[in-house]
């Protein structure tokens, strides 16, 4: 089948040609559909359609969103297609917001409820026949409040937004008449696509199967045979092949295919080592159909003693992460998703839990690629619905598990609803759909909720009392996993264990819930937070790992403000407790060389004639020796007492007896040998304005639309940020496929003034101006 477009932009994506002899065959397609789409939004009378691309949001919404929009939205897309008789064609959407209704020619094809999983439809029979005819698709797209479906809850009263729209990736896929079936797909009965699993793994083998899903529309029956090709990260193939099997006509089949690997390259979170697996699907001696995805090969395990990865005892240290970004919500590029994920592993974190819904695809393929051990979320925040709620929640349960299965990545399976009090009856349900979905033993289910049907207790720090919270859990051998902690416990009991060094600090000032320009005092009482809290969580006895809440600043219904408790802001910027958990990975561990590992030390300080005296320096190493213009003020082992005894390095804390403008260096030393540094500068004078973007490791996409965060930081001549800087900054396009994002002119907020930059594609270059008033300005060029 041939797809025709009015647009250059639809990338063939996805195209696997295979030869056998004189036979040649084109397999399935996968084509990114997400030009030419009109929008319109059914507010204050509005008709008029615009051109837009997907992902795309129902509505541009301020920094701090108070009111956001819901209500109806449309979409349309005009396209020409050349369908052959042994072929299907199937729309695949990643993500709407939240209820959709599909029309393909004015024929409905599909009414989905829910907007965090994937909505796939058999647009084969909708499809005009003559391929000089236009087809025309439809969305009516509604993201109100309702109760039968997750989250249930109303936005005003929600702890997160779920903003509206076409929000995630759009496919067009071509398959032949047999076929192996998409994981998810429009019936949402039979679990589809393909399952891996290694049940048995050594250094010198992993074994296991693989289940395959497939479907026979064409009108007789057909035999058929299977082939597989394993292929590592090295470019070393192993081949398998199945028995001839025959699929009725109308009727659908699953083979289960034993696979075994020699000398496995084990997945794991320094060294993420991945295959790919693709499964051809092989008629009369042609490859008719092919399905490819990477996997990974690791052992999971919760033992009586622990949790233990590949047979190595791990205690799991990782964050709680939102998805939306600032003014776009949903509405991000997989670039984008994959800088927000190589962050949290730059942050020193290897696992993240996926609050409070599942993600997009994109993320689970990065935390894959960067090995982030991750925990899949069902939807759900404090509300539990009647029988129609329940239902559609043990259907995406189904959904969630077809669609994520095979990702190395995930470990724990949150298959209830977050701080809600669900019936026994449910959680019984829901934990005997998971393990329907996913039988094997490594697949642990997961629960705040103290629940025997669960492998995992996963509490909130909160959800105990000062001061042993959950020290002293003790059930036998069953585990816990501390989900969060680190604010909510601060900001509402105010429940520290050692407050002494702070003791004259206002209430407000206790809390984690600290934005960038809350000033040192109150940053480093965040990061003290987290520290006192990290340690505590430590001496459980039963606690298998944490994560702390959370990684990015968000914003939420119910509140017309920035819950502001992350280690970043919502910009993407670190804080004070970033680099608090930077250092907690070993100076030793060794990662990719486009992330951050090694040796560390970062001064937490200003070093203005405000700064504390008392001067943090969090850092892995075995000393530090601190310099004030060039005058070694002390050298220090790690501070070691009762609210850091359990980390992996505790903070290195200097006295200084007065302020002196100048420079403050940090070296980090293990054994006799320097091994890091960090200096921080007296700022001088507000003089320019020095611009810059972030790209983490990631390109922009030179093809398709993408998005970074532009920086424009105020420094003095010497290029130091003035920390206390408001400056208000103007961002200007002078040329390029681009547009700016959000507020503009916007005011620097601890000397840095964000926005984000929404690149079309990379096809002409970019030019980008900041300025600001008596300060020099600063203009950069994006180029492919």
């Amino acid at each position: 089948m041939k797809i025709l477009s009015k647009n250059t932009f639809l990338l063939l994506s996805f195209l696997l040609v295979f030869s056998f002899g004189k036979n040649y065959a084109q397999s399935r397609t996968k084509v990114n559909f997400g030009a030419d789409w009109e929008f319109k939004r059914e507010e204050n009378g509005s008709s008029d359609w615009e051109k837009v691309t997907i992902p795309h949001t129902a509505k541009i919404e301020k920094l701090v969103v108070i009111k956001q929009f819901q209500g109806t939205s449309w979409y349309q897309k005009k396209f020409k297609a050349n369908p052959s008789k042994d072929q299907k064609t199937f729309i695949y959407f990643e993500g709407i917001m939240q209820e959709a209704d599909v029309w393909i020619n004015d024929i409905k094809a599909i009414n989905h409820k829910g907007g965090y999983l994937p909505v796939s439809i058999d647009a084969t029979a909708f499809l005009n026949q003559d391929p000089e005819k236009e087809n025309i698709i439809k969305v009516k797209v509604n993201n109100e409040d309702n109760p039968n479906f997750l989250p249930g809850k109303p936005l005003k009263d929600l702890d997160f937004n779920y903003y509206g729209g076409i929000y995630r990736n759009v496919y067009i896929i071509t398959t032949s008449k047999l076929y192996i079936s998409n994981a998810v797909h429009a019936e949402r009965k039979a679990s589809g696509g393909i399952y891996v699993n290694f049940g048995n793994i050594t250094k010198e083998e992993a074994s296991g199967t693989v289940q395959v899903h497939l479907k026979n529309d064409f009108n007789i029956a057909k035999t058929a045979s299977l082939k597989f090709i394993l292929t590592d990260n090295k470019g070393k193939k192993t081949e398998f092949k199945s028995e001839n099997f025959t699929v009725d006509s109308f009727s659908d089949f699953t083979l289960t295919q034993k696979i075994s690997v020699k000398n496995p390259e084990l997945w794991g979170i320094n060294n993420p080592n991945l295959y790919q697996i693709e499964v051809q699907v092989i008629l009369n001696d042609k490859t008719i159909d092919s399905y490819s995805e990477k996997i990974g090969i690791r052992k999971s395990e919760i033992k009586a003693d622990g949790y233990y990865l590949n047979d190595k005892k791990l205690f799991i240290t990782g964050t709680n992460e939102h998805q939306e970004y600032p003014y776009l919500g949903y509405a991000i590029s997989d670039e984008a998703q994959y800088r927000d994920a190589v962050k949290i592993k730059n942050a020193g974190f290897d696992f993240v839990r996926l609050s409070h819904y599942p993600h997009a695809e994109a993320f689970y393929n990065a935390c894959d690629e960067l090995g982030i051990l991750v925990m899949n979320s069902l939807t759900g925040w404090q509300f539990f619905g009647n029988e129609t709620f329940q239902k559609n929640a043990y259907q995406d349960i189904r959904d969630m598990a077809r669609r994520d299965r095979n990702h190395p990545s995930i470990i724990f399976w949150e298959a209830s609803l977050n701080e809600t009090d669900m019936s026994k009856e449910f959680m019984a349900e829901a934990t005997k759909t998971l393990k329907e979905e996913l039988p094997f033993a490594d697949n642990y289910s997961a629960s705040w909720i103290d629940n025997e049907n669960y492998d995992l207790f996963i509490p909130a720090r909160q959800h105990a009392k000062a001061p042993d919270y959950w020290t002293k859990y003790n059930k036998g051998n069953r585990k816990i996993f501390i989900a969060e902690y680190g604010d909510w416990e601060y900001y509402a009991q105010n429940a520290g264990f050692n407050q002494t060094e702070f003791s004259n600090l206002k209430e407000e000032e206790r809390t984690s819930r600290q934005l960038r320009n809350a000033g040192e005092k109150r940053l480093l009482q965040q990061a003290y937070n987290f520290q006192e809290a990290s340690n505590s969580n430590r001496k459980g006895e039963q606690t298998i790992g944490e994560a702390n809440w959370v990684m990015y600043d968000y914003n939420r219904g119910y509140s017309p403000d920035l819950e502001s408790s992350g280690i970043s802001d919502i910009f993407r910027i670190p804080k004070f407790a970033y680099y608090f958990y930077q250092s907690q990975r070993d100076a030793n561990v060794v990662l990719d060389k486009n992330l951050f590992s090694g040796p560390m030390v970062h001064i937490a300080n200003f070093w203005t004639p405000e700064s504390p005296l008392n001067i943090t320096v969090y850092g892995n190493c075995d000393e530090v020796a601190l310099y004030l213009n060039d005058v070694l003020i002390a050298k220090e082992k790690p501070l070691v007492n009762s609210n850091s005894d359990k980390l992996e390095h505790a903070p290195f804390i200097f006295k200084v007896n007065e302020f002196k403008a100048g420079t403050l260096r940090a070296e980090g030393f293990i054994g006799r040998k320097k091994v890091a540094s960090n200096t921080v500068k007296t700022p001088k004078k507000a003089s320019k304005v020095v611009l810059s973007y972030d790209l983490s490791s990631k390109q922009i996409n030179p093809d398709f639309p993408d998005m970074v965060f532009v920086y424009a930081k105020i420094t003095d001549a010497d290029g130091t940020i003035i920390p206390t800087a408001e400056n208000e900054v103007t961002f200007t396009l002078s040329e390029g496929n681009a547009e700016l994002i959000g507020q503009n002119s916007i005011k620097a907020e601890a000397g840095i003034a964000t926005i984000i930059l929404k690149t079309k594609d990379l096809k002409k270059k970019i030019t980008l101006k900041a300025t600001s008033e008596k300060l020099q300005d600063n203009t950069i060029t994006i180029t492919k």
